[in-house]
């Protein structure tokens, strides 16, 4: 199954898929994680934020799942994917075996939290075409996603609870 965390940066795609794969990893499942930051450091891309490059990164991403998916019982990807058409994409390849996990927070809480200071570089002019932030590259809410969390609301136990209960009752099993 190919778990799919789209948001914001800085809304908690990384920390909730880390919690994810460890209470995956506890029991008898094979996990493997995809981190969109991971990726683009490992292909030396830099943040340029074109959509040319989000679009062939998240296809890059998908294609990757798609050649290691037999290994694994669970891999699990935390990537901005602000582009429905790639979300699409991945539903369309992976069908029943791909959950989407759609994460959000209010952009004062985005602006606090902001790990990697993009926002902080953007208001000061440093960025100009951040993923949500310009017409360049709008972040494209997903119409249809399996899960829905607020984490500013939810907090990481609640979250994880919530995906894992949708993952026992959609009855995964090896």
């Amino acid at each position: 199954m190919i778990i799919w965390f789209t948001g914001l940066s800085g809304v908690g795609k990384t920390t909730l898929s880390a919690g994810l794969k460890k209470k995956l990893g506890e029991t008898d499942f094979s996990v493997f994680q995809v981190d969109g930051d991971i990726v683009r450091k490992e292909q030396n891309i830099k943040n340029t934020f074109s959509k040319e490059e989000i679009l062939e990164n998240n296809y890059n991403i998908i294609s990757y799942c798609e050649s290691i998916k037999k290994d694994y019982d669970f891999i699990i990807v935390s990537v901005i994917s602000p582009f429905q058409e790639t979300r699409a994409k991945a539903r369309e390849m992976f069908k029943k075996d791909y959950l989407e996990i759609f994460l959000s927070c209010p952009l004062k809480e985005l602006l606090k939290r902001d790990p990697k200071k993009l926002y902080a570089r953007m208001l000061a002019g440093e960025i100009k075409n951040l993923i949500g932030f310009s017409e360049q590259n709008p972040y494209e809410v997903p119409k249809n996603p399996d899960i829905m969390i607020n984490t500013e609301k939810d907090n990481i136990e609640k979250s994880l609870e919530k995906i894992i209960n949708v993952i026992k009752n959609n009855n995964y099993d090896k």
